[in-house]
């Protein structure tokens, strides 16, 4: 007995079945792939931390008293101020410039 012929129209379907399968597979990997997604940014945020409790503390901050902070502002604001010190832009290399 001879096969019976497929319609176009059933051939056609089970080609675009064919086609939604693998379409499909192909998103199987995704979860996979995202798990470690922004792990380095994690990883380099919780190493360049001090103290990750920091925040529940209270107690004043040993640093600076309040005359040494107001001078290194000043100082910090004249380095800016003066015309003589200004710093050449580091794109002139190759321009000929000195």
């Amino acid at each position: 007995m001879p096969p019976t012929p497929i319609s176009p129209r059933r051939a056609g379907a089970r080609l675009l079945a064919l086609a939604a399968a693998c379409a499909l597979s192909a998103c199987a990997n995704a979860p996979n792939i995202d798990r470690q997604f922004g792990a380095s940014l994690r990883a380099a945020v919780a190493q360049q931390t001090l103290d990750p409790r920091a925040a529940n503390d209270r107690r004043p901050v040993n640093g600076l008293d309040a005359q040494a902070a107001a001078a290194a502002y000043e100082n910090y604001q004249r380095s800016y101020s003066s015309q003589d010190q200004q710093q050449q832009s580091g794109f002139t290399i190759g321009s000929g410039l000195k």
